[in-house]
């Protein structure tokens, strides 16, 4: 670990700290990439507004010690229900992107999703962080046989999951982005892929995604899918149908179809379809350790973090990372502790109430 990121680091006393030091370490079009949603930023903003929305009903004389954070999801041990989601072009964030983002997390016992359009191969970032747990992403870009092609090649990394991004058919409307005239570098996102080729592919006519498609690669798959971006009761059903493992409740952290509906607020709507057939979490808005909890108690077995990891690799690499676990595990422990709560399996909806109306 970079001595002077690890100094930097361990002067930064809360999240809200990060933030402030990775907006301070990028230039402003690339702090702009990061931190902006599709179009007016509306579903942007509402990711964050729909945890306010709910209010702790804290439980007293409990007779709780200290709260255990240590879950499981799909197989895979954590330390708290949390995993890093992925986020693309990491090295326009940090030097070692995804590779500094893996090692934090392997350190600290909880799985990253490395993204495909990184700026590291899914072998270099497996290779950064051998002992890590790891979960690939995969956009459905090409033929089935290409995605299973892409999937095992995952698997030989020791890759134990794949994460299908299904609400990215193409890149959502980002007026920050236009306004900078943001000359976006595509060689920062060709870690895993031939540019030429897959735009050729796109051009000549991509394969359109559809259920069939997913069900298919999913009974062929040899690593078990999660389904990231259901937003409905109707997806959820299909995707459970088609044969997923989980699923991800997500609008892709505000980013892409500005106007949807919060993430939070569609949690109970997706797990009322999918009644315990397979594991639900949430992603988009977390940005403490109060949300995780909430997120928690509406149902969710697992959130993913997409900024929080972002800011910490862009203010201090793995260091900075490594923070952001360290302030989000105490916050949760300590937050726990003051609900009376003992485990995150003792989580639930009676811990929370709506907050009321101003």
């Amino acid at each position: 670990m970079n001595e002077v990121e690890h100094a930097t680091a361990a002067h930064l006393a809360t999240l809200s700290e990060i933030r402030d030091a990775a907006y301070r370490a990028l230039p402003h079009d690339l702090w702009d990439f990061l931190e902006s949603g599709a179009g007016e930023e509306q579903t942007l903003a509402d990711n964050v507004r729909a945890f306010a929305r709910w209010r702790f009903r804290p439980r007293v004389l409990t007779g709780i010690g200290a709260p255990e954070l240590a879950t499981s999801f799909l197989g895979i041990d954590l330390t708290m229900p949390v995993l890093t989601a992925p986020f693309g072009a990491d090295r326009l964030l940090h030097p070692e992107g995804h590779c500094a983002v893996a090692r934090a997390n392997a350190e600290f016992g909880i799985a990253s999703v490395v993204p495909e359009a990184s700026s590291f191969s899914l072998e270099t970032v497996a290779a950064a962080a051998p002992s890590a747990a790891r979960i690939m992403q995969l956009h459905p870009w090409g033929s089935n046989e290409d995605l299973l092609e892409r999937i095992g090649r995952a698997a030989a990394a020791g890759y134990e999951l794949v994460c299908l991004t299904l609400d990215c058919p193409t890149g959502g409307w980002r007026e920050r982005g236009m306004r900078n005239r943001l000359a976006f570098d595509y060689g920062a996102i060709a870690g895993n892929y031939d540019l030429e080729a897959l735009w050729t592919a796109i051009e000549d006519g991509d394969p359109m995604w559809s259920w069939e498609r997913l069900a298919d690669v999913c009974a062929r798959s040899t690593l078990p899918c999660i389904a990231k971006g259901i937003l409905t009761r109707e997806d959820a059903e299909a995707a459970v149908e088609s044969g997923v493992a989980a699923i991800i409740v997500s609008n892709h952290g505000g980013r892409q179809l500005d106007g949807a509906p919060a993430s939070l607020d569609q949690l109970p709507e997706v797990l009322a379809a999918v009644a315990d057939r397979v594991p639900v979490g949430l992603d988009s808005g977390i940005r403490r350790g109060t949300d995780v909890l909430k997120a928690l108690a509406l149902g969710a077995r697992v959130v993913m973090i997409g900024r929080l990891a972002a800011y910490g690799v862009a203010a201090a690499g793995e260091a900075g990372v490594a923070r952001v676990l360290q302030l989000l595990y105490g916050e949760l422990v300590t937050s726990m502790t003051l609900l009376g709560c003992a485990d995150v399996a003792c989580l639930h909806a009676g811990l929370i109430q709506p907050a009321p109306a101003p």
